[in-house]
C-alpha cells in the first residue's frame, strides 16, 4: 500500500495504515492538516489524553536536539509521545539529513509530525518516508474529487444525502476551502431538519444570501430576454463589491448546463428531457430553459462554451476592457435579441 497519498484518502480509512515514526503533512489546506493531526493524536494518545503527551514546536525556531529529546522522553502520564513541528518548511530544510538518519533508528513509542506548506518529492527524505513513514498531502481538492468529498462528508458526518447539483452550487457560492464548506454543510443539515436530502434550493436559501438571489434574478432575466433588467442586477452585485470572477462563475454554472442540454438534444433527446439530464431539475427552470433555447436557436446556443471561455480569458488579463464592461457584453451576447413583447 502506498505510503504517499492525499489526506482525504487517508482519513477515509486511517486504520488501514500502520502508525509510523514520522509523518509529513504538506499542503495549503489547514482544514485537512487539522483533521490529520486530530486523527494522529487519537491514534497515538487515545481519547483520554489530557494534552500532556503532545509537544509542539515552531519550525522556524526549533532545533533538532530539542525535538529529538522530546521524541525519546517517556512521560509519567503515558508511554506514547506526539511531537508536532508547525510551519516545518525551514526546519526540514535545515535538518533534512539528520531526519533521514533518525528514520533509520527512530523512537518506537513516539510519532513526529511535520506540518509543511510545501514538500520536495525528489529528496532522499521523501523517498525514505515513502517507505518507512507517511506523506499525507493536503492540497485543495478540485472538480470531481471535491464533489466526492462533499457528498461523503454530508453522508458520514451529517447523515444527509447531498444532491450533485447542490454540491456544485455549494462550491459556486462558498468556494473550495474545505473548512468553510464543512461549516456550510453543518448549517444545511440543521436547516433541512428531518429531511434526508439536501437539494439546490436548500443551498440557495442557506448559503447564497441576497447576492445569490440577485445572481439568480440576473440569470432569469438573461434567459427571459430582459437584457436591461439583467444589467440592473449586475450593477447591484458589482456595487456591493461582488467579485467579477464569482459573477462569471454563476453564469458558467447555468450556461454550461444549458450547453450540455443543447448537445444532448442534438442526439434526438427531447429538449425538456435534455435539460433534466443536464442537471436542471426544477420544473420552472426547465420551462424557462426550454423557452430560452427555442428563442435564441441552436446556432447561438452552441457557442455558449466559447463565449464563457473567452470571457474567462479576458478577465484574467486577456482583455484591456474593465471587468464590468466584459460582463455587460457577455450578458447581452448570451441572452440574444430581446424577447418579443406579448
Amino acid at each position: 500500500m502506498s505510503r504517499t497519498l492525499h489526506a482525504s484518502a487517508y482519513l477515509k480509512k486511517p486504520d488501514e495504515h500502520d502508525l509510523p515514526a514520522m509523518v509529513a503533512v504538506p499542503g495549503g489546506s489547514r482544514f485537512l492538516q487539522r483533521s490529520v493531526l486530530d486523527d494522529l493524536r487519537h491514534r497515538v494518545l487515545g481519547d483520554d489524553d489530557d494534552g500532556m503527551g503532545e509537544t509542539r514546536f515552531e519550525g522556524r525556531d526549533a532545533d533538532l536536539a530539542s525535538v529529538l529529546d522530546e521524541l525519546s522522553t517517556v512521560s509519567m502520564w503515558g508511554d506514547r509521545r506526539l511531537v508536532v513541528v508547525e510551519d516545518a518548511d525551514d526546519f526540514v530544510s535545515r535538518f533534512r539529513g539528520e531526519l533521514e538518519s533518525y528514520l533509520d533508528s527512530p523512537s518506537r513509542k513516539s510519532v513526529l509530525v511535520l506540518l509543511c506548506k510545501s514538500w520536495n518529492k525528489s529528496t532522499r527524505l521523501h523517498k525514505a518516508l515513502a517507505k518507512q513513514g507517511l506523506v499525507l498531502t493536503c492540497d485543495d481538492l478540485q472538480g470531481g474529487q471535491l464533489t466526492s468529498w462533499l457528498t461523503a462528508t454530508a453522508k458520514e458526518e451529517y447523515g444527509r444525502q447531498l444532491a450533485r447539483d447542490a454540491a456544485a452550487l455549494l462550491v459556486e457560492f462558498a468556494g473550495t476551502e474545505l473548512g468553510l464548506l464543512d461549516q456550510e454543510l453543518a448549517k444545511l443539515a440543521a436547516f433541512v431538519g428531518d429531511r434526508p436530502r439536501i437539494d439546490a434550493d436548500d443551498v440557495r436559501a442557506v448559503v447564497g444570501g441576497w447576492r445569490a438571489e440577485t445572481t439568480w434574478a440576473m440569470l432569469d432575466a438573461v434567459q427571459d430576454g430582459r437584457g436591461g433588467d439583467a444589467l440592473v442586477q449586475l450593477d447591484k452585485l458589482l456595487n456591493a463589491n461582488e467579485a467579477p470572477q464569482k459573477i462569471l462563475g454563476g453564469l458558467s454554472f447555468v450556461f454550461r448546463r444549458l450547453a450540455k442540454a443543447v448537445q444532448l438534444s442534438a442526439r434526438r433527446v427531447p429538449l425538456g428531457e435534455s435539460l433534466k439530464q443536464a442537471g436542471i431539475r426544477r420544473p420552472a427552470d426547465v420551462d424557462r430553459g426550454e423557452r430560452f433555447l427555442r428563442r435564441i436557436g441552436r446556432v447561438r446556443a452552441e457557442r455558449f462554451l466559447e463565449r464563457l471561455a473567452a470571457a474567462d480569458e479576458g478577465m484574467k488579463g486577456g482583455s484591456k476592457l474593465p471587468d464590468r464592461t466584459q460582463l455587460e457584453q457577455l450578458l447581452i451576447v448570451l441572452g440574444g435579441p430581446p424577447a418579443a413583447r406579448r
